[in-house]
């Protein structure tokens, strides 16, 4: 499992964009997590699915809701990755309104989360293999925190604890 102090998987995620611009074309962009991430912090996020009940109502909205405390703490972007494809994420990206807030980065094949470990099988619920729900703050490509949460809960992962830490470091 992925440890503070390693660098994040360089994978490439998929991003959509609804809007043509900064080299980006409509629809599925592809994001490279260790370009994305070179010479910034990001509060990056991550869990199990798009639409599902617990990061709707809260994982989200929370990020979205903290945004300008993130910013002003010194985080430079706000990552969400779910293990959906791109057109999903941009769907609920529209639905929870992220829109230059949160990005909403599709690990469609579990790339990064495999490549983390911090992987979350959900085979037995029909959903596959998923990424488990997690936080971090990641400056230059490097893991300054980690938050991972245990089965079924919601406890340290939320944009407060990140924020916090943020705030500390």
């Amino acid at each position: 499992m992925i440890q503070v102090g390693d660098k994040i998987p360089a994978v490439t995620l998929m991003e959509y964009s609804e809007v043509e611009g900064n080299g980006c074309s409509i629809g599925p962009n592809p994001v490279n997590t260790a370009e994305a991430s070179a010479g910034k912090t990001i509060a990056l996020f991550a869990l199990p699915g798009a639409f599902t009940p617990t990061c709707s109502a809260k994982h989200v909205p929370g990020f979205v809701e903290q945004f300008d405390e993130l910013k002003a703490a010194g985080v430079d972007e706000v990552w969400c990755l779910s293990v959906n494809d791109a057109f999903v994420m941009g769907a609920w990206a529209r639905e929870q309104q992220t829109g230059g807030k949160v990005r909403m980065l599709a690990d469609g094949s579990a790339d990064f989360a495999k490549a983390t470990g911090l992987t979350l099988d959900l085979t037995s619920r029909g959903m596959g293999l998923r990424s488990n729900r997690y936080s971090m703050l990641v400056r230059d490509g490097v893991v300054k925190s980690l938050n991972v949460e245990g089965p079924g809960k919601f406890e340290v992962s939320d944009a407060a604890t990140l924020l916090a830490q943020a705030k500390a470091a």
